[in-house]
């Protein structure tokens, strides 16, 4: 009979704000606290709010204008190199009591665990072993954090994303059998990992609301409705989840992309977007370069800033396979010009570099000229030498100097979001 395993899921409570309150030696769960770059304008969005503000009904991700006037708060500006630091040092204490093949850093605030053979090796109790583990990163750190312990990855989720929040001290827990008793009437759905607002909205139609109903639901109903996914949803309506610690460490992805947007800090017009757009490109090929990596296929996404209908999109698959600007930036001017309306204001850009595969699958068409392709090679061979050894701003394009342009100051963030270099310094 195979043991049962147990898990951990680790979540860093409000991580980004309860960083900046550490930083200033303040109690993130009574400091009222919201990261945000307030120099941009009152419409940008908060990137993370302590638990305090949370408490006065402001929500994550708001923006800086919905916060009411009469709440006093303090606005810290994003640091992601800063965030980026503390995530390492929560990961060293993990790594102090459980091997790397047992974690899974599932985003930069929130890790998951399989802590199995580890109880009987410090003689605690799952509990026991979650609450060391949550105080020495508020001892070292003075980060608090929030436990979900499950029989599966799944349940360990769901205790942390559902059960945790309602425990005086922040660990929830989760067996089938305490899942299907305790959860199964739980509403809504989508408080639950993996359906979203569409699934939820399909199931109503059928006058499922809660995992009961999925879980008693005629299985060719729901096959019907979601093909294979309905199995995946069955599972879980169950507590049940089969993938492993194993499955994860041993997944190899079918296929690689790399992709990136920004919100503008204004309504752009079409030229001064068409400037940001091209640099953004511009940079991607570096990135692609510098991987390694070549693509075929290319995609853009414009965003209006008249909330007047949703954004445009386009694509090109191209003569070549590659990941030089010259080939590249040209398919993008050709898409921009084609799906951006010019009347309209522009205030994001995002594109995609999709199917990406390694250099030595690199192709051009007989009519290129291989010279002139070998030389490009060489620029950016040393562009990147370059930016490695003295920053991304020591060599620049003319266009990055354009008033409008976006690439220096983007080039001091981490994500789309300041870094915080500047201010450490």
């Amino acid at each position: 009979m195979e043991k049962q395993r147990v898990y951990f899921v680790i979540d860093m409570k409000s991580f980004f704000a309860s960083v900046e309150c550490a930083e200033r030696g303040l109690d993130a769960l009574t400091t009222r606290l919201v990261v945000a770059d307030k120099e941009r304008t009152d419409a940008t969005i908060c990137l993370a709010v302590s638990p305090a503000m949370k408490e006065l009904g402001v929500k994550n991700r708001c923006r800086l204008y919905e916060i009411p006037k009469n709440i006093d708060f303090i606005v810290a500006k994003p640091r992601m190199k800063k965030y980026i630091e503390y995530a390492a040092e929560i990961y060293g204490i993990y790594l102090k009591y459980i091997d790397k093949n047992d974690i899974h850093v599932y985003s930069i605030d929130e890790s998951i665990i399989d802590v199995t053979d580890y109880l009987k090796i410090y003689n605690l109790k799952a509990k026991q072993f979650a609450t060391k583990l949550m105080s020495e990163i508020y001892d070292k750190l003075h980060i608090p954090s929030t436990a979900g312990i499950g029989s599966n990855m799944y349940l360990a989720k769901i205790a942390l994303d559902i059960t945790a929040k309602h425990s005086p001290d922040r660990i929830g827990w989760l067996t089938e059998e305490k899942f299907q008793r305790d959860l199964w009437h739980h509403k809504p759905l989508t408080d639950f990992w993996q359906i979203s607002h569409g699934i939820a909205s399909r199931l109503e139609k059928y006058g499922i609301y809660d995992m009961a109903g999925i879980a008693n639901a005629k299985e060719e109903i729901l096959y019907k409705e979601f093909g294979i996914n309905a199995e995946l949803l069955i599972d879980h309506a169950w507590g049940k989840e089969s993938c492993l610690m194993s499955d994860i460490k041993n997944y190899k992805t079918k296929s690689k992309s790399m992709s990136t947007s920004q919100i503008l800090p204004s309504n752009y017009n079409f030229e001064n977007a068409k400037v940001v757009m091209r640099e953004m490109v511009q940079n991607g090929c570096y990135e692609l370069a510098r991987e390694k990596y070549v693509t075929e296929l290319v995609y853009l996404y414009i965003g209006y800033g008249d909330n007047k209908s949703s954004g445009t999109k386009g694509m090109r698959r191209m003569n070549a396979v590659t990941n030089l600007f010259s080939f590249i930036g040209e398919y993008f001017d050709e898409i921009f010009e084609e799906i951006v309306d010019k009347k309209r204001p522009i205030r994001r850009i995002g594109y995609d570099f999709v199917n990406l595969l390694p250099e030595e699958y690199e192709r051009y068409d007989m009519f290129a000229d291989m010279e002139k392709i070998k030389k490009e090679k060489k620029l950016v061979k040393s562009v990147l030498n370059l930016q490695d050894k003295y920053g991304k701003n020591s060599i620049l394009k003319g266009f990055d100097l354009f008033e409008k342009s976006t690439q220096i100051e983007r080039n001091k963030m981490i994500g789309g979001h300041n870094s915080g270099a500047d201010e450490d310094e």
